[in-house]
């Protein structure tokens, strides 16, 4: 059967697409041209007409899993809401159990940035996009009385790196945590944050208040999260 002819365009969604997912099943040191050419049944040379060498595809494929999520995370933050329900939202998805791309792709592109500059500057770049976008929504809950953070873009720091830092180690032992035990320390750690009581991290109505503004970002046609990893949710 012979295949429809894409737009360059739609060519490139689709090698970055194959390109991901086979970074995701075999990792960044062992994936090859040739690996993703074969799923998806094309020539390695197509591949190479729109990614001259394997360090630009990958480096390509991880900035585009990310935008998706990067997406994802504008319109949580951008939702008409108070900061407080806003910023959670967006801890909770970003945490390992949520539905941020799977974590073990970021950690194999933060493993291969260590020598690979390209991927280092993508991946760089993308990391001070989320906690730009975390720091001014913390920024705008104290302007409005929400509660009181003494430095924003510091507490965005310190909230990444400490989710970024369970994601490892929930990726790396496997089951070692449960999920609700998780989703308490991700409150907890955004609480201590932003001065808040432990009681007001959040309960059940906010966890069906997500849910169904989750649905309801389907059905408008918005951008849907990622469907979770095996290894808990992404990433970078």
């Amino acid at each position: 059967m012979a295949r429809v002819r894409l737009s360059v365009a739609e060519r490139r969604e689709e090698l970055l697409r194959a390109a991901v997912d086979q970074i995701e099943a075999r990792g960044v040191t062992a994936v090859r041209i040739s690996d993703v050419a074969s799923a998806l049944g094309v020539s390695n040379a197509l591949v190479l007409y729109h990614f001259s060498t394997k360090e630009q595809l990958v480096a390509a494929a991880f900035s585009h899993a990310a935008e998706g999520d990067l997406a994802r995370l504008r319109q949580l933050l951008g939702r008409r809401s108070t900061a407080v329900r806003r910023l959670r939202s967006a801890v909770r998805w970003y945490a390992p159990t949520g539905q941020a791309k799977g974590w073990r792709l970021w950690i194999e592109g933060w493993a291969a940035s260590l020598r690979d500059p390209e991927l280092r500057e993508v991946a760089a770049s993308l990391d001070r996009e989320w906690k730009a976008a975390l720091a001014r929504v913390i920024g705008e809950g104290v302007a409005a009385g929400e509660f009181r953070c003494a430095d924003p873009t510091a507490a965005a720091w310190r909230l990444t790196a400490f989710l970024d830092g369970l994601a490892v180690q929930t990726t790396a032992y496997a089951g070692s945590l449960s999920r609700a035990t998780l989703l308490r320390w991700a409150d907890a750690a955004l609480a201590r944050e932003l001065g808040l009581p432990e009681e007001a991290q959040g309960g059940p109505e906010d966890d069906a208040q997500a849910r169904a503004d989750g649905a309801r970002d389907e059905a408008r046609g918005g951008i849907p999260a990622a469907t979770p990893g095996a290894d808990g949710p992404p990433g970078v």
